[in-house]
């Protein structure tokens, strides 16, 4: 979501990380440059933490009840249009999160070559991780056709899983990274510190 692993199992990865750790003087860093109170900010964030409740909550009321199947009169045509409804939730999330960047201003400290140069390198690697996880996972696999009965035949372990247990994830958190880095955004690394969040609260729910 952009993109969403595959059942309840796949997405291990970010939740390693310890929280405990974490070094707040980054956050405080961050919120000098940001107005939590600015609309697309607040729009951003809505966005971001909506995406994975949504696909959570439908995937798991279709396996319980087959509601989607029956009004679809097919299990993959059910997956089909839930995996459409996400690639548009996460459309909108990205456009939310671009907007919330050029609402707020720059870095000069960021504002260099080769600030931009990593960010480039981290979207590069980053879209790998997902279009590979896709290629590797199809689309049923990808939007969680597990919940809709459409099985795989065994747990994919190919690159990038061989790499890291949630390529999805860490793909698209790797992407908004990037992105902010290229737009000398600290309202953009804040935005990606809430999407590594969202997917870690995410990992939880789904494991």
């Amino acid at each position: 979501m952009n993109s969403v692993a595959s059942g309840p199992d796949c997405c291990r990865g970010l939740g390693n990380i310890n929280y405990k750790k974490a070094d707040l003087s980054v956050m405080t860093w961050l919120l000098h440059y940001v107005d939590p109170s600015d609309p697309s900010f607040v729009v951003a964030i809505l966005t971001i933490a909506f995406g994975p409740f949504f696909w959570n909550v439908v995937a798991r009321w279709e396996y319980r009840t087959r509601r989607l199947s029956s009004v679809f009169r097919s299990p993959y045509l059910a997956c089909y249009s839930l995996g459409a409804v996400i690639l548009l939730l996460n459309v909108l999330r990205s456009h939310c999160f671009t907007q919330a960047m050029l609402s707020q201003p720059k870095m000069e400290g960021l504002e260099n070559p080769t600030t931009y140069c990593l960010g480039l390198a981290l979207l590069g690697v980053g879209t790998i991780f997902v279009l590979s996880s896709f290629f590797a996972l199809g689309f049923t696999g990808t939007f969680l056709g597990d919940y809709f009965g459409i099985l795989m035949e065994a747990r994919v372990t190919t690159f990038p899983f061989s790499i890291v247990d949630n390529p999805m994830y860490c793909g698209s958190t790797a992407n908004y990274l990037g992105w902010a880095l290229m737009h000398a955004s600290p309202t953009g690394l804040l935005l990606t510190v809430v999407v590594a969040f969202v997917y870690m609260v995410a990992i939880q729910y789904e494991e």
